[in-house]
């Protein structure tokens, strides 16, 4: 299966490879957020064509969000807010997204988002298709709209076929681009591609790749987001136990060959997601550079 036919709306990321995108969470610590734009700087060596950065469960991390944002729109890269609906009414994300029209950024991630426990009020907005509706009713065509999307169909939904026509609502809704969550299985994320082809979607589908550093982290992330780890690369992680140079040097190797099959079938481009470390995503980078 091939997804050749994909655009990606800029190219003007990658020297002889695919354009490249980086996702960061907002620090809790001052630490963490000094640490943060040093891994920012090495990550920009590469030319990415965007950083995007989390928002909390119910808009936990706003004003963290917005600092992180700030501070990478201010040193002049494309950076891309996520947006939840949870929680959110129409006057906050107006006055959210006015700050960041002022500031000059002009890309987003809409999301539904998770909802914390013991939160009972939804907000104004209660799926991502409404979210981005009203981005554009409110601030037309300035932002570029990702909108998220599950190779491997979305844990809370009922069918396969239920996911693929939420996705495909939040597109008609006007979204730009949309990036996946992560996967290892490439096969997985052709298909969905040409599920989606066939279901009329045309905008780019950017797979989301997670770099392998930490195996119970891992674990723990792909048991919530519904992401599988194949059983092969399930049985060596646990075989390395504690030993983190090996799981490293095997998740390496795993990851680079994951994005050479995306890059041979004509993925439009690479989102890593990078848990704000730079160098599993460099490893990777430099391997399909070389």
């Amino acid at each position: 299966m091939s997804v050749a036919n994909q655009l990606s709306p800029h190219h003007n990321a990658a020297e002889g490879g695919l354009p490249v995108s980086f996702e960061f969470f907002p620090p809790n610590t001052p630490e963490g957020h000094d640490k943060l734009k040093g891994v920012c700087e090495k990550l920009a060596a590469v030319k990415p064509e965007y950083f995007s950065v989390t928002f909390g469960a119910g808009g936990s991390t706003r004003e963290k969000t917005l600092a992180v944002v700030m501070d990478i729109a201010q040193v002049g890269h494309q950076v891309a807010p996520h947006l939840s609906c949870v929680g959110a009414t129409r006057q906050s994300i107006t006055e959210l997204l006015a700050i960041y029209k002022a500031a000059g950024v002009k890309r987003l991630v809409a999301l539904r988002g998770d909802q914390p426990s013991g939160m009972v009020t939804h907000g104004d907005f209660h799926y991502a298709n409404e979210l981005v509706s009203f981005v554009r009713e409110q601030f037309g065509e300035w932002f570029h709209i990702e909108v998220a999307c599950y190779p491997e169909v979305h844990p809370q939904a009922r069918t396969p076929g239920d996911d693929l026509h939420a996705f495909v609502r939040k597109v008609e809704a006007g979204a730009d681009a949309a990036i996946t969550q992560y996967f290892y299985n490439a096969d997985a994320y052709f298909r969905f591609v040409d599920e989606a082809r066939a279901a009329g979607v045309k905008v780019p589908i950017v797979p989301g790749i997670m770099p392998i550093t930490n195996y119970t982290q891992l674990a723990r992330f792909s048991q919530t987001c519904g992401a599988e780890i194949p059983r092969w690369i399930d049985a060596r992680l646990r075989s390395y136990g504690d030993d983190r140079d090996a799981i490293r040097a095997f998740g390496t190797e795993v990851v680079t060959k994951l994005c050479e099959q995306l890059r041979s079938g004509g993925a439009p481009g690479l989102h890593f997601y990078t848990l704000n470390q730079a160098l599993p995503s460099l490893e990777v980078i430099a391997n399909l550079r070389a």
